[in-house]
């Protein structure tokens, strides 16, 4: 049932800004983004790879989770069929795009990023978000058909199942708050280069830690509205889920501002 969703990281930056100011002896390292892409891309190429790789992540979670359907009747079989599918995929696509446009795949990661941005830290403006993020929204729609299409299901059938309940909603903040402190983390501590392993991982097991299966994704859930099957979210819970996600992005930038702030030695 979901999946994360999400990830957003990319490989180390290589002819872009980078987390050490380049060419200075000695430089100290800044405060890096999420992923901050080569900028040798164009914009059209970095929207083309975020659309098509939210698309493909929302393509592999729909449709693990109706092939599972169609094999068992044990949920739990379900959820670990659908939790591998996504965690192999994650990583593969992280891996292929990250290099392109920083494997965002997730609105929260990019608005996040513009933050950091904001802020002070390396990033990109308000110009990437606005292309970034409806790409991802796109891609993530587009994804939900294509699954549905590839089964033989209604190519657009709005979901009936409800994730309202309170419980689900604080799930969702947990594991979008998890997903910034692991990426940003990340990035501050320069291991940006264990984003395609790291970030699987973490959705993955956040599959089964957190009571809403870690959507963690604004841009995949409102994808998955789209479907009535075993990952789709009814239309009513969207909202909901989306304002949690965005409150636990907030958290996770938080605690990356408190847990990798640079600092002086403290010895004498």
């Amino acid at each position: 049932m979901s999946a994360t969703e999400a990830t957003g990281v990319t490989g180390p930056d290589r002819g872009g800004e980078s987390a050490v100011t380049a060419g200075t002896p000695g430089a100290q390292p800044r405060p890096a983004p999420a992923s901050s892409p080569a900028r040798t891309s164009p914009l059209t190429a970095r929207a083309a790879a975020e659309l098509v790789g939210t698309a493909a992540l929302v393509a592999v979670v729909v449709g693990s989770g109706i092939q599972a359907t169609e094999l068992t009747d044990d949920v739990g079989l379900r959820l670990l069929a659908n939790s591998l599918a996504t965690v192999f995929g994650l990583g593969v696509l992280i891996t292929l795009l990250g290099p392109v446009s920083g494997a965002h795949f997730n609105p929260a990661v990019t608005v996040a990023e513009w933050w950091t941005a904001r802020r002070g830290g390396a990033g990109f403006g308000a110009r990437e978000v606005a292309v970034y993020v409806p790409a991802q929204v796109a891609g993530a729609v587009v994804g939900a058909i294509l699954a549905d299409a590839m089964f033989g299901e209604p190519l657009v059938r709005w979901s009936t199942h409800d994730r309202s309940a309170g419980h689900l909603l604080l799930g969702e903040v947990v594991a979008t708050a998890g997903l910034i402190l692991l990426i940003f983390g990340l990035a501050r501590t320069d291991r940006l280069r264990f984003a395609p392993v790291a970030v699987a991982s973490y959705i993955g097991s956040a599959y089964w830690f957190t009571s809403s299966t870690s959507f963690a994704n604004p841009a995949v859930t409102v994808g998955r509205a789209f479907t009535d099957t075993f990952a789709g979210i009814a239309p009513g819970s969207v909202a909901g889920f989306v304002g949690m996600q965005l409150i636990g992005a907030a958290i996770g930038l938080a605690l990356v501002a408190v847990i990798f702030r640079p600092g002086r030695d403290d010895r004498a």
